[in-house]
Formats: C-alpha cells, structure tokens, sequence
C-alpha cells in the first residue's frame, strides 16, 4: 500500500520492523553493504520469501544494525546510486525477472539517514535476478534450487492462489481499513442497508473477503477488495497500474493526443463513472429521424459497457505495469487488456465464459455489470449490425487481447476482410439465436437491397473460402442455402 509514505508512516514502518525478534525470512538489515549485485540478489530472496510467508511485501533497510536493530545510520542513497552510468533502480529493474514492484525511500530517525526498499511479493514466478533464483532460509541467503521443498512449496502456492486472494496492505486498523475502502458503494451496488455500526461493516466486507482477519488481530485487503473498491487504487502499491487508462487522439494514429486520464477508483465503485467519462469523449454522428436531425453516439452504449467490462474482469493480473486500455481515435475505438485470452479470438460469441478472476467476475455479475451466462460478445455483435457498423476485429496483440469497434463505414468503402469478417460474426449470431444465414439476412445485415444479393452471394462465397462459415445443407439450391459458422 502506497497511502501516506509519509516520514510518520515510514517511522512507524521501521519501528515495528526493529520489534521483530530476529531478522525474519521477509525482513534483512543491512548498515551501509550495498554492492548492486547483493541488493538484486536479496531482493529476488525477500519477494520469494514474502509468498511463502503470506506477506504482501519484504524489506531491506539500510542504517539498522543487524543484532540489536539499533539505528546506526547509512551512508547509502539509492537515489544517487549507479551501476556504470545506469541508475540503479533501473539496473535492477532490468535484471529482475519477471519484473516485480519495488521502491526505495529515503527518510530520518533519531537524526540519521536510513534507506528502506520495500519490496512486492512474487506472483506466478519465483523472481530470478541474473537469471538465478534466490530464497531467505531463516536470515540466510540462499539458491532456491538448492532447497526442493522450499521450491516446490512456492510453486503450490502460485498454482492455487489467484491473485484475487493476495495481499494489497496487511495490518491496518479499522479506522485506516474503512478511510481506504468505498464502503458505501459496496452496500450501494448490493442494494443492501448500510449497517448501523462499524464492526457491521467490517463483517460484511469480510463475508465477500474483502478484508481478511491478519494474524495480528487487525485487517488485510485482499487485491479483490483493493481493486473493486479502492477509494484511490494509487493508494496501493500493487494496483496503481491496473487503473484503467483512457487517451483520445487527434486522428486515426498516436501522434498528437487530445487527452489522456488515468482512473482513480476500484473497478466495482467506478464503473458507472467510467463508462459516462468514455461516453463523454466519443464522436457522434449526425442523422435524420423524421426530418429533425440529431447527433447520436458514435458507437452503442451497450457495447461499449460490455466490452470495457470484459477487459477488466478477464485481464491477466500477473502481467506487469499494465492494466486496461481504452483508445480513441477518429474513426475507430480500441479497447485492450493485458493477458492473452482463454480461448480463441473467432470463438469469443459461442464460447463458454472463462476468467482468470473468478472472484471479481462473481462479484461483477452481481452488481449487474455482467451477466452469469455469458461473455456479453453476442451483444456487441448485434449492436454493431443493429447500427449498421463494420463489424468489431478481436485480436491477439501480442500479450494483450484488443477489441476494436470502427465507425460507420458505407458498404461501399468497406475492404474484403471488413466484409468478411462481418458475414462470419453473424453466422455466429445467427446460429446462436437458432437462426442460420442466408443471403437475405445478410443484405439486412449490410443494409442493402435485393438487388445486390449476387454481391452478397461473392461475399459468402469468400468466406467459405475462408473456412469460416460452411453451407448447413450442401444438396440445398444456391438461392435457399443456409449457413452456419464452421465449428457448428
């Protein structure tokens, strides 16, 4: 957690690592020792140890004394520190792997300099430094490799732990818990009454684990709760960077930006507000009902809610310094998540839901943001043939999955792939409303006349071609076939 890293913070910070016993499996000190290739090797220790100690974080701190954690003071500063003429915070954020949050923070007590490096727990990967795995034994540095149980131990932990159910900041008081929490938003998007006393509500954002019990009698966020309610996700550390980011660009290209915000709330308290701020920035279109005209938007609102929700609740977490991305541009809007999808990018409508986030698409769905049966594509195709636009392109960019929706584009002026693209997606809609395609459906799709149907006809045509969609009935004449998407 990143609130009030203030001096009396980190004051109280240091005071309640000092009362630690002994130096434990997340916690080193250290008076001046600080060669760059120790303090990589320690920080790839201390963030594999905190995920075996359940801790949201480890620290090295420079100025205490390693017996008697009396402070004695350093003459350490990370700040000015270089390794050649790179700094070094850079260095070791280059040979860590995968890369893992960590800071440095520099501050006075009892009239001495002390520098401390928190450091954020390891999540999917032990950490490598140097390509070398490293793990705390008791307050010995060692080889992970030369410990099986301890390795093995780690990777349990990865393999059964979401990252839902990790730490986003240990030990805090209630009074601290409810100052960091949208808590009213919680009872509000639940539709419940706000309970009449504090532990009432402590009990019931615990009920959704939102706030777990710690060892220490005090409370824990859990991610879960940090990111669905966090009156401002840069408060924690481990989420700043999954605030959902927003930029609008001048054209249909990235290189002059109109604006750019990051969000600040949880995703369950700001979605509303999210979705109106997009809604805020889209382009309109200007069109005739009845002799009047009027500017509507430029692409549904259902499908923006729906696609913007499926990037947050199926992004990958563990993908590092990156969170959801919405772009606009001129004539088209993409929105990207980090992670590469569950399933294959053509299946997206037919396919079965499947999230990496249980926990946050549950509690998702019950605040209606999503729906329990599926993934929502199959209304953001009929949105974008209900308004006649080129049909949405789902991709792989690289380890991101983007969605991009286009403005109106006459028929005319769409390219092959456009047309393509837009005959498979609905077959797919079709088949899944128990309705096959057929040359007459898909003029309606495009919104042209009957007399273009031997152009629809060329547009079928390619996309069995393709692969995409086969006829239902091969023995059915050319003017009645029916067709279906190829994995029907």
């Amino acid at each position: 957690m990143t609130i009030a890293r203030t001096d009396v913070y980190l004051l109280g910070l240091l005071g309640e690592l000092r009362r630690l016993p002994r130096e434990t499996e997340f916690v080193e000190f250290k008076h001046n020792d600080a060669a760059p290739d120790e303090i990589g090797e320690y920080a790839s220790a201390l963030a594999n140890s905190a995920t075996l100690q359940g801790k949201a974080a480890a620290y090295l701190v420079w100025g205490i004394d390693n017996d008697s954690h009396e402070v004695v003071g350093t003459t350490f500063s990370a700040a000015s520190a270089k390794v050649g003429n790179e700094e070094l915070e850079n260095w070791l954020l280059r040979l860590l792997s995968p890369k893992i949050d960590f800071h440095f923070y520099e501050f006075t007590s009892e009239g001495r300099h002390v520098t401390l490096m928190e450091i954020g727990r390891a999540f999917r990967h032990p950490v490598q430094f140097k390509g070398q795995e490293y793990i705390r034994i008791g307050s010995y540095k060692k080889k992970l490799k030369d410990f099986p149980e301890q390795e093995r131990a780690l990777w349990r932990i990865f393999d059964t732990t979401p990252f839902e159910d990790h730490l986003a900041a240990e030990n805090l008081s209630a009074d601290i818990i409810l100052s960091l929490l949208d808590f009213p938003a919680y009872f509000d998007l639940l539709k419940r009454p706000l309970p009449d006393s504090k532990n009432g509500i402590l009990d019931s954002l615990a009920s959704d684990r939102i706030i777990i019990r710690s060892v220490s009698g005090e409370w824990n966020i859990t991610n879960l709760g940090g990111i669905l309610l966090a009156k401002r996700l840069a408060d924690f550390r481990g989420l700043a960077r999954k605030a959902v980011r927003v930029v609008v660009y001048k054209g249909d290209d990235r290189l002059e930006t109109i604006r750019e915000q990051v969000g600040g709330k949880g995703y369950a308290s700001g979605f509303e507000g999210l979705i109106s701020f997009v809604n805020t920035l889209l382009p309109t279109n200007e069109v005739l009902g009845q002799a009047l005209r009027k500017d509507v938007p430029m692409y549904p609102e259902i499908a923006i809610r729906e696609l913007v929700a499926n990037a947050i609740i199926h992004q990958d977490f563990f993908v590092g310094g990156a969170g959801p991305f919405i772009e606009i541009f001129r004539s088209r809007m993409e929105i990207t998540n980090p992670g590469q999808p569950l399933v294959e990018p053509n299946r997206f409508l037919d396919s079965p839901p499947r999230s990496r986030n249980e926990a946050l698409a549950s509690f998702m769905r019950r605040i209606g943001v999503c729906e329990e049966r599926g993934s929502g594509v199959d209304k953001v195709i009929f949105e974008t043939e209900f308004f006649q636009l080129p049909a949405p392109l789902f991709e792989v960019a690289g380890d991101n999955t983007r969605v991009v929706l286009f403005a109106h584009k006459p028929f005319g002026r769409m390219a092959v792939s456009d047309r393509i693209r837009a005959c498979y997606l609905h077959a797919c809609l079709k088949y899944v409303q128990r309705d096959p395609m057929t040359n007459s459906t898909l003029r309606l799709r495009f919104g042209i006349s009957e007399k273009s149907s031997a152009m629809v006809s060329r547009i079928i045509k390619e996309t069995v071609d393709g692969g995409l969609i086969r006829p239902m009935d091969e023995k059915s004449g050319r003017k009645f076939m029916k067709y279906v998407p190829f994995w029907a």
